[in-house]
């Protein structure tokens, strides 16, 4: 384990990155699609790309910061975060679209936001097990961890 680092507690640190990167995604994509009036789809695909962007992004810094060239770093990035995104998102997501209202709900509405909270309340504990199975495999964000 990284420096000590149980498996439990890589994984919790690892998913809470992903969270990280996927609210700040969610959020920015949700209020984009609200503020500008667009359709379900169209910001939902918003919020999802922009939640790949930040969380590749994110995992992506302390990689640039050890000196890997940008050509080394996205495939590293993809293998560390693709399963626990699209975990956060899909289930984030779905739990949004199953709460009524809160896709017409406004940037001031506390539905809007209450509703994409919960969503990764309810995504988090997939998300910890898959990065738990990853990393204990070796895979996923303890490839990253070798560069910290």
């Amino acid at each position: 384990m990284h420096g000590g680092q149980s498996l439990n507690a890589l994984a919790v640190s690892a998913t809470t990155h992903c969270l990280t990167g996927c609210a700040i995604g969610e959020v920015a994509g949700m209020a984009i699609g609200t503020a500008f009036g667009w359709g379900n789809l169209a910001t939902i695909a918003t919020a999802v790309g922009l939640a790949y962007m930040f969380g590749f992004g994110l995992t992506s810094l302390p990689l640039f910061r050890a000196g890997l060239a940008f050509g080394a770093i996205v495939p590293i990035a993809l293998a560390a975060d693709t399963v626990s995104i699209t975990i956060m998102e899909v289930i984030d997501n779905a739990f949004v679209l199953l709460v009524p209202g809160a896709m017409a709900a406004g940037l001031d509405d506390i539905l809007l936001w209450a509703s994409i909270a919960g969503g990764f309340v309810v995504a988090y504990p997939f998300a910890f097990l898959a990065n738990r199975y990853m990393i204990a495999r070796g895979k996923g964000h303890a490839v990253v961890h070798q560069f910290h």
